[in-house]
């Protein structure tokens, strides 16, 4: 009996270290993936709209072997309306990341997205009716106070752009609602497929409304990167949700590719932030371990 639990511990600690560490490659993916996206609108100019149609347009090229195994008939559901209104929002959300990467410093736009919880703990309150106890209010109030820190509305250097991170973030919790909303009715496969299928048409829509540009000789090639980044970043988090319950890692900042590191008390913003989110999501893991 000894040894069976002794071999029960060594396979659980296993599978953990190995979905950290499938966590943690897919955090180093997802900075890579900021850092090439920001090269592209800041350095390169690359018109926003274009940028999030051609990465997504070729992380569907990659996610063509995906497809091919699920078959679009997967796609049968009888909640069309709530892919399809799922799908905008991530594509929506997209595009605002995007464009806050081509006008803020990296830093400043991943501690802002990570605002995303505090939404989704609003939202799960307002449109599912979930029990929000007192420690997530404090958690989501400290949060946005972290946010002010950082966007500094009040100051002469605030500019509307700042708030678009903050403006993905809701989006990606809107669609994240919904997602929650559906896997308790929808088959995993469904769920991926719809937004594999619809994100790339969306997208392009957006960029034509934009202004469509196509790349060339550099600005390709990153292109190329950025999709298969995206799809390597996703697969790899889909690995560590598989393999264990790991915990969430912040992906590694960017500003030693662009010079940008925040100054003075903008530290404590991020650290509000993070601080915030981590709780929230450890929280939400305690609460799912009791309920398997």
């Amino acid at each position: 009996m000894k040894d069976m639990n002794q071999n029960s511990l060594a396979v659980s600690q296993s599978r953990a270290l190995a979905g950290a560490t499938f966590m943690v490659l897919g955090g180093v993916a997802f900075s890579l993936l900021n850092v090439v996206t920001q090269w592209l609108t800041m350095k390169l100019a690359f018109p926003p709209a274009s940028a999030v149609f051609w990465q997504y347009a070729f992380a569907f090229l990659f996610s063509l072997p995906f497809l091919r195994k699920a078959g679009l008939s997967s796609m049968r559901t009888n909640y069309p309306w709530r892919h399809v209104v799922r799908v905008v929002f991530a594509a929506l959300g997209v595009e605002a990341w995007v464009s806050g990467l081509a006008a803020v410093p990296i830093w400043q736009a991943i501690a802002l997205v990570m605002t995303s919880p505090f939404f989704i703990v609003l939202g799960a309150r307002l449109f599912l009716g979930e029990r929000v106890g007192a420690a997530r209010w404090a958690a989501t109030a400290v949060g946005f106070a972290g946010a002010m820190i950082i966007l500094q509305p009040w100051s002469d250097s605030f500019t509307w752009a700042a708030l678009l991170p903050v403006l993905s973030a809701l989006l990606w919790g809107a669609s994240s609602l919904i997602t929650k909303s559906l896997t308790g009715i929808e088959k995993p496969e469904t769920i991926t497929v719809w937004l594999l299928v619809l994100l790339t048409p969306i997208n392009g829509g957006l960029a034509l409304a934009a202004g469509f540009a196509v790349p060339m000789g550099a600005a390709l090639a990153l292109f190329l990167l950025a999709g298969l980044l995206t799809v390597v970043a996703q697969y790899l988090l889909t690995l560590a949700y598989a393999t264990a319950d790991a915990a969430y890692v912040q992906p590694f900042d960017g500003w030693l590719f662009f010079d940008y590191a925040p100054a003075g008390y903008l530290w404590l913003g991020a650290a509000l932030i993070l601080s915030a989110s981590l709780f929230i999501m450890r929280n939400e893991m305690r609460k799912e371990r009791k309920l398997a």
